[in-house]
């Protein structure tokens, strides 16, 4: 077993200066009197966070500015109840943005799957979480909507929403630069420019470029391994395909671009139409990983070990039938023991480890593809391991001029979570670009029209090598191609004498696009060769009222009628013919009566059905292919309603009571490690929360103290779940749960110029029902091998307990008429798990982060300097990490 892709944090920033420069700075420190109004759009019109009923936090541009906030996931610390990580299970990038919301969410990039946090540029929502880790440049401010936002936003935010809005150019010539350095050769270079063409156009631009070296160094085996001792063979990068190669001597670096442009119209009094661009670039390392745990007899490396340890006169005389051979199969691999319910045994009349056509002779050459593949493993020899004949260090070496390295946890372990042996491909490419056209219009002094027409699209390319070492063991590559249109119609106004506010209109989305993945197993044993299309539309209309009963009393109502259609074309092939291979049964075109597989004596094949016929793959005339060809399709109609009651106890203080729901899309597992008949096998249906939820927003001390509240309850139910099922992670609906807890946010200015902020948070999640066939929670113990727990003792993935945020700025002047802002954030956040296995070594401990910064305003506000530190207590810990049992 390969626990794999174990991202590990560490804060590029830590104990580094940023915020170098700034020219003619667009926020100067001024000393409040009170707490500034925050106005949002969550409920699609303008209105005083204070009078929103829904749980909202609001982060504005001198927030980030303050706290040195550069992308979305670091808004996770000073958010309750919200978790968000950049990067996600085989991703290799930190453009993915893996998000959870009161224990809701999404925790992989692939096309086939939706997000379970929407997240909204401008009100364009962005369909894959690809790219949703936005860069937060030009912000006016982040909206974080928390619990289902299924009426005004839709599908697939079933734990919540990230709005996202940015700069609006303004009416002078206004122009800031921003220069960052930092701890690995952190570079970084920003500007923003308002530049108003006339009266009634306005235009602005801005430009960024984030830069820094890896962190994690790529590094030869030390001198006197047994790897440094004797030169080793390992697969060549051409031996099969892949989306990529490119390789770096170290992991963890960025390279990002991004450019920004608006224009906004101003056509009359009551006519405006805003135009915004975006373009993104990336081309940096992929993102470090450190295995955690390798076990040398899990299913492919069991398989792998054997071959390279054995001479290819053993491998070629094997038979299981005998004790003596079965056993030194199974000491190598336990999968082919008897005694495992469904292990392989039999096999009386082929040798399915030959040197020839059997797993141990040449590897991926037999795909019809313009690749090599790779030479035999049986009767390689290796290096490391076990002592013994095959082992290259030995005096009587009986193994090939070229050993193999042996897969255990030796062979991975530099020692050092910021250095890897893995030597494969390393990359993150990304260009993404997105526009959107919004019309705004007030038909009349009561009635508004809006239109938002978006456009984004997305080239993805990432590279990243899991085994820590240099052979093929898993090295991932990735291609995604998408683009996606929408269009919104917005009418809202005001009606019986402004009692009642309302919001309606319609929706269409359309994305298609398609997913290419290389992933070789252990050697190039199996190679999973998959390429998807995808191609959704959804069509919806929605209406959301407010009723102002009384002056203290209010009710609201909604719902959202969606349509959606997906359709998938799956096209996953096994380079290697594994399967064929591992049953005897090779090639695909052979015909074998009996069959050597099953029974002793194997099984009757009377008809004379080749192969790839018995063995049950979907099309002998792609033999290879794991899916049906054909197109798959899914349909929903879903309602999504809200309701809720506001009652006013004063002018400052508003309690709240909502119920709403949400549903988060139904699709396919795209990634087998068995062939399959029928798509729909593994086909997964939408999920859905309902969630009741008791606020209070309040106003104390003529606005020097905001104290915001909430109670939740939540059923969630149909819960997606990415679940190892073998060599591949699979989707399923695996259960329901329930979530009950709360939130408190309080703001205060203490004294003239200190504030402090603090957020807290309490969940219980927990399942109410998992399907046993699931098998959650499981771990692999070295001594025990699998264990399998109760299914009901499993905890949602990325849903800490507790966490709180304590925020103090202190805003002061100096004798020159400057200013001077000390500000510091600490974040302690409960131990969580990070798959939903359960895995112990993919674990998240208890976290303590502390960030501060220190900054001077010129007396003029033209220039500002800071000096600010990121991850102050140096927390090291998991992430984002995965296991795969191959």
């Amino acid at each position: 077993m390969n626990v794999s892709s174990a991202k590990w944090f560490r804060a590029y920033a830590r104990r580094a200066l940023y915020g170098v420069a700034v020219a003619v700075v667009c926020v100067q420190a001024v000393a409040q009197e009170k707490l500034q109004e925050v106005v949002v759009t969550a409920e699609r019109r303008e209105e005083n966070i204070q009078n929103v009923p829904i749980a909202i936090t609001a982060i504005t541009t001198e927030t980030l500015r303050s706290k040195g906030v550069t992308d979305i996931h670091a808004l996770g610390n000073l958010t309750p109840n919200v978790n968000l990580d950049a990067g996600s299970p085989f991703s290799g990038d930190r453009s993915v943005l893996s998000a959870s919301i009161r224990g809701i969410g999404q925790d992989d990039f692939a096309f086939n799957l939706d997000p379970g946090v929407g997240v909204y540029l401008d009100g364009v929502y962005l369909a894959r979480t690809i790219g949703a880790n936005q860069n937060l440049l030009d912000v006016d401010r982040i909206e974080i909507l928390k619990g289902p936002q299924g009426t005004l936003f839709g599908a697939n935010t079933i734990g919540g929403a990230i709005s996202i809005v940015t700069h609006t150019p303004g009416s002078k010539p206004h122009f800031v630069a921003e220069a960052d350095t930092g701890r690995f050769n952190r570079r970084d270079f920003a500007f923003t420019a308002d530049m108003p063409i006339s009266n009634t156009l306005l235009s602005s631009i801005t430009v960024s470029s984030q830069v820094r070296d890896g962190y994690q160094r790529v590094m030869p085996y030390p001198p006197g391994s047994p790897e440094a001792q004797i030169a080793y063979m390992v697969d060549p990068q051409s031996a099969y395909p892949k989306a990529g190669t490119d390789a770096h001597d170290s992991n963890g670096g960025q390279n990002l671009q991004v450019v920004r442009g608006k224009l906004l119209w101003l056509a009359s009094d009551s006519v405006k139409a805003t135009f915004a661009a975006d373009w993104s670039h990336e081309n940096q390392s992929a993102i470090p990983n450190t295995d955690t745990l390798a076990i040398p007899n899990a299913a492919f490396a069991g398989i792998y070990n054997l071959c390279i340890s054995q001479p290819a006169a053993v491998l070629n005389a094997l038979n299981l039938q005998n004790m003596s051979d079965l056993a030194l199969v199974v000491s190598y691999d336990p999968l082919f023991s008897p005694a495992i319910p469904g292990g392989f045994f039999a096999n009386q009349t082929s040798n399915i480890f030959n040197t020839t056509s059997g797993l141990c002779g040449p590897r991926a050459n037999n795909s019809g593809l313009p690749y090599p593949g790779g030479a035999a493993l049986g009767g390689a020899g290796y290096i490391g391991g076990p002592p013994g004949p095959m082992n290259a260090a030995s005096p009587g070496y009986m193994g090939s001029p070229n050993p193999r390295i042996y897969w255990n946890r030796a062979a991975t372990d530099t020692g050092n979570i910021d250095t890897t042996y893995s030597t494969g491909p390393s990359f993150a490419r990304y260009d993404a670009f997105g526009g959107s056209i919004t019309l705004d219009s007030d038909l009349t002094p009561g009635l508004h029209f809006k239109s938002i027409t978006g456009y984004r699209q997305i080239k993805w390319n990432i590279g990243i090598d899991l085994d820590g070492t240099p052979e093929s063991i898993q090295e991932v590559t990735d291609t995604q191609h998408q683009f996606q249109v929408s269009e919104e119609l917005q009418l809202s106004g005001k009606l019986l004498e402004e009692k009642v506010d309302y919001v309606g209109g319609l929706y269409f989305f359309h994305e298609a696009g398609y997913v290419h993945d290389f992933v070789p197993f252990e050697g190039i044993l199996y190679i999973y060769d998959a390429a998807n299309d995808v191609d959704t539309k959804t069509y919806a209309s929605f209406i959301h009222v407010d009723y102002r009963l009384m002056d203290a009393i209010g009710f609201s109502f909604g719902g959202r009628y969606t349509w959606d259609r997906k359709t998938f074309t799956g096209g996953q092939e096994d380079l290697n013919g594994f399967a064929y291979k591992f049953l005897g049964c090779n090639p695909p075109s052979a015909v074998l009566n009996p069959v050597p597989f099953g029974p002793p004596g194997g099984i009757p094949n009377p008809a004379g059905l080749p192969c790839a016929v018995f063995v049950g793959f979907p099309d002998p005339a792609q033999p290879l292919r794991y899916f049906p060809p054909g197109e798959l399709s899914q349909d929903y109609n879903i309602f999504t309603p809200t309701v809720g009651a506001q009652y006013h106890i004063s002018s400052d203080m508003m309690a709240y009571l909502s119920w709403s729901k949400g549903f988060k899309a139904g699709g396919w597992s795209t990634r087998l490690s068995r062939a399959i008949n029928n798509g729909n096998d593994v086909a997964f249906k939408p999920e859905y929360s309902k969630t009741v939820e008791l606020g209070l927003k309040s106003e104390w001390l003529d606005r020097r103290l905001l104290a915001n509240a909430a109670l939740f309850y939540t059923n969630y139910d149909g819960i997606q779940l990415n679940v190892q099922t073998g060599a591949s992670p699979v989707y399923e609906n695996a259960g329901n749960a329930k979530m009950k807890g709360g939130e408190l946010e309080m703001q205060s200015l203490l004294a003239r110029g200190l504030t402090l902020n603090f957020a807290g948070a309490y969940i219980d999640a927990y399942y109410t029902f998992v399907d046993p066939a699931i098998g959650i929670p499981q771990y692999y113990d070295l001594n025990r091998g699998l264990v399998l727990l109760p299914p009901l003792s499993a905890r949602l993935p990325k849903t800490p307990k507790y966490k709180f945020t304590l925020g103090p700025t202190y805003d002061f002047g100096l004798a020159n008429q400057g200013k001077m802002r000390l500000a510091a954030d600490y974040t302690y956040t409960a131990e969580m798990w990070n798959d939903s296995l359960n895995t112990p070594q993919l674990s998240r401990p208890v976290t303590r982060n502390l960030n501060a910064s220190i900054h001077y305003f010129s007396p003029s506000g033209t220039y500002e300097f800071a000096l600010g530190g990121t991850n102050l207590t140096d927390d090291r810990y998991v992430t984002v990490g995965a296991v795969n049992y191959a």
